[in-house]
């Protein structure tokens, strides 16, 4: 392992020797390898790509042109339009309800748009807002798809997951199903559900051996009772629609997800990049693909080197775990009384006394997409050599979120 970690800082080194830091990469051969890896493991069934996972147009491009590989789910519906315009996919699932009135309108007011966009719902407030942002006389069918909360309330007052929509049960999702049936201007297409407390949690943290027993209890414990109240909840939504598609399921779930006979499609888009939070996860792991660099620029004692900036903090509960890791050299590790900080970050650990002024380090995000809202483009690395560098989302002036 020290191996390979000396011969891919090398290989890094070399590949951006022109460039001065702090900037980020993404290893070409890694994201592939982890592109065609999740395709495996969704045996069959289409990945729709999370946009908000990877944020760099040539990237989600690039995934698309992927056997396995089909659709999109953006974060925000003007980021939605702006794929779509662009020309880059016409099937966009937006992952959350919008209130977003500009962009709305837009929508009803194009039918290219309208046929290649789904909005997300949960309730019936977000229909009348639409409604109340259409022009007059205005009711082009606009695509739903309606949000199933995947969480797990296996005793009253006990909820494990994340709080999304208040859709919980079959019945719930079957009456909304029918208002929407009734409601001109709209048509349901779909059906979400989003197993977070199994996607997005890794059943492995290291060290936390109670921790990681209780974490795969309740995973195989929400994962049976999803399995049966989801597909009640399918049948109950075609009682009133003809559904295109059933998703679910991120990166941390393909394989399981997948294997869900009521779900048509899965979502992914973490795994390309193989940010930090899923090297906590036993079932796959994504070969690390993304890196940012950053300079050493002073030494405060022999032990210690500091760094320019280095602060990439990731969204989520406050805690070591959203910090980002110094990987390159091996064998580095955050100062616990400073941690990454926004223009400086000292780092302590064996690596360190070997670093001198000018030197890189080389860090892994906690989060995927998270990235690249630090910088403004990335630098596509294969080999020992920059074969490109394209815009994220930032460097072509989008702020979505």
């Amino acid at each position: 392992m020290a191996i390979e970690s000396d011969k891919l800082r090398e290989r890094l080194d070399r590949a951006t020797a022109h460039l001065d830091p702090p900037y980020a990469v993404v290893d070409l051969t890694a994201y592939d390898s982890n592109a065609a890896a999740l395709a495996d493991r969704a045996a069959g069934k289409p990945i729709r790509l999370a946009s908000k996972s990877v944020r760099s147009r040539d990237l989600i491009g690039r995934a698309l042109t992927r056997e396995g590989w089909r659709g999109v789910m953006a974060f925000t519906l003007p980021e939605a339009i702006w794929l779509v315009r662009a020309g880059l996919s016409d099937d966009v699932l937006v992952a959350y309800p919008s209130a977003d009135r500009a962009a709305l309108a837009e929508l009803a007011a194009d039918p290219t748009l309208a046929d290649a966009i789904t909005l997300m719902i949960d309730g019936t407030g977000q229909l009348d807002f639409v409604d109340a942002v259409r022009a007059p006389g205005q009711r082009a069918e606009l695509r739903l798809c309606v949000d199933l909360d995947a969480s797990w309330r296996p005793l009253r007052g006990v909820h494990v997951g994340v709080r999304r929509s208040p859709v919980h049960s079959a019945r719930a999702a079957g009456a909304l199903a029918a208002t929407v049936a009734g409601r001109a201007g709209f048509r349901l297409v779909g059906l979400m559900s989003y197993e977070a407390q199994i996607a997005g949690l890794g059943d492995a943290p290291p060290g936390r051996a109670l921790l990681a027993g209780a974490i795969r209890l309740a995973q195989r414990g929400s994962y049976r009772e999803l399995l049966a109240r989801r597909g009640a909840a399918v049948a109950a939504v075609r009682e009133h629609a003809d559904l295109e598609f059933v998703n679910g399921g991120g990166t941390g779930s393909v394989a399981a997800t997948s294997a869900d006979p009521a779900v048509t499609e899965v979502t992914a888009g973490s795994g390309l990049y193989g940010p930090t939070l899923f090297d906590a996860y036993r079932a796959w792991r994504p070969t690390p693909a993304a890196f940012f660099a950053c300079a050493v620029v002073r030494r405060p004692t022999p032990e210690l080197a500091t760094v320019l900036g280095g602060g990439w903090i990731a969204s989520g509960q406050a805690a070591d775990s959203r910090l980002p890791r110094p990987w390159l050299p091996a064998g580095l590790k955050l100062v616990g009384t400073e941690g990454a900080g926004e223009v400086q970050t000292p780092l302590s650990g064996a690596a360190a006394a070997t670093l001198r002024v000018g030197d890189r380090v080389w860090f892994r995000h906690a989060k995927a997409g998270e990235l690249c809202e630090r910088v403004n483009e990335l630098h596509l690395v294969e080999g020992d050599a920059v074969l490109a560098t394209v815009p994220t989302y930032r460097g072509e002036g989008h702020a979505f979120l």
